[in-house]
């Protein structure tokens, strides 16, 4: 999927654990697991800004596009 997910980046940045951001943000840590590994096909937009109040950065932190490789 040409959507990338920088959730990790983001916790690094933060020295924030997936456990503490799942709490602060009220969802549970397997579905922050889905999202930071890239396997949700999509993410509300509560819980996106809910993501950026915590972690204090924009939705462009968070995601971003990238190419598919074409196969041609």
């Amino acid at each position: 999927m040409p959507i990338v997910v920088d959730v990790d980046v983001m916790l690094a940045r933060r020295k924030m654990s997936v456990g503490e951001l799942a709490d602060r943000v009220g969802i549970t840590p397997a579905n922050l697991a889905v999202l930071k590994n890239g396997r949700a096909k999509a993410v509300r937009f509560t819980t996106l800004a809910a993501l950026c109040e915590v972690l204090r950065c924009q939705p462009g932190d968070l995601l971003r596009w990238e190419p598919e490789d074409d196969p041609a």
